[in-house]
């Protein structure tokens, strides 16, 4: 079974993209939804509140973990991986949105010059910068945090016109920088990529992190047959959150694109 983590509804994008790719597994998703948002935490309780989540859904029978939510892949992925695994896990896996992410948004930028839009948790972390400059050392980043999108997205405000404004006002700078791609570094943020693309133009190209990893997902999974061979392959789907509210109801059919029924856990 694979285990989809994201701090709230924007992982079911990712999901999403998984489900359109590699539809014969068995996934668990899990939406701390009660803790929500990871975005303005430290990277102390990032890290913690990330790690009973991944011993919650190994507990479940998970062999492999995606972590979907930007600013845990940011803040705690590498922690999980060097530190965690090897003391609890050894023989699972789990992997996070922004490498794979960072890699096709440098295959997309001849010029060099990439933009991020994120949580400020995600910028003040540096987190795609960092992946970027490790890959390309030559390549130019502009970052944006956009910490009222969320929020906005979460309310149902995405076709409010001040959510249009205010978007105008974040990627204001970024249009000016001249970008060959812009990366939407937070799950939520693919709900406005029409408003994006209206405002910023044929460029630069938009990278979104559910499509790029779902092709990068089955691109690993060939290459590692010792894990892919111990996933369970029955297409059940089943949807957990630490907190349920009508509001989740309406949010998770938007991000999924179809009604859910979850279930409510405690981690």
């Amino acid at each position: 079974m694979i285990g989809v983590f994201d701090s709230g509804f924007g992982g079911l994008v990712v999901l999403r993209e998984f489900l359109k790719v590699l539809p014969q597994y068995d996934y668990l998703y899990l939406g701390d939804n009660a803790r929500i948002p990871y975005g303005t935490r430290s990277d102390k309780v990032v890290v913690r509140f990330t790690a009973q989540a991944v011993d919650f859904l190994f507990r479940q029978g998970c062999k492999l973990i995606i972590l979907a939510c930007h600013t845990a892949s940011s803040k705690a992925l590498r922690t999980i991986q060097q530190i965690y695994l090897p003391l609890h896990y050894p023989e699972r896996r789990v992997l996070g949105v922004v490498i794979p992410t960072v890699e096709e948004a440098l295959a997309r930028s001849p010029g060099k010059r990439i933009g991020v839009i994120a949580t400020e948790g995600t910028v003040s972390s540096r987190s795609f910068e960092i992946e970027l400059k490790k890959l390309d050392p030559e390549v130019e980043v502009v970052q944006q945090a956009c910490p009222l999108l969320v929020p906005l997205i979460e309310s149902g405000e995405q076709e409010w016109e001040g959510t249009g404004m205010i978007l105008k006002r974040y990627l204001a700078p970024l249009k000016e920088a001249r970008l060959d791609t812009l990366i939407l570094g937070c799950t939520h943020y693919s709900i406005l990529m029409d408003q994006i693309r209206v405002l910023m133009g044929d460029k630069p190209g938009l990278i979104c992190s559910g499509q790029v990893t779902a092709v990068k997902l089955a691109d690993y999974l060939q290459r590692h047959p010792e894990l892919e061979t111990r996933l369970s392959r029955g297409g059940s789907r089943r949807y957990l959150t630490t907190d349920l509210t009508p509001r989740f109801q309406h949010l998770a059919g938007l991000f999924m694109g179809q009604a859910l029924t979850p279930e409510v856990v405690e981690l």
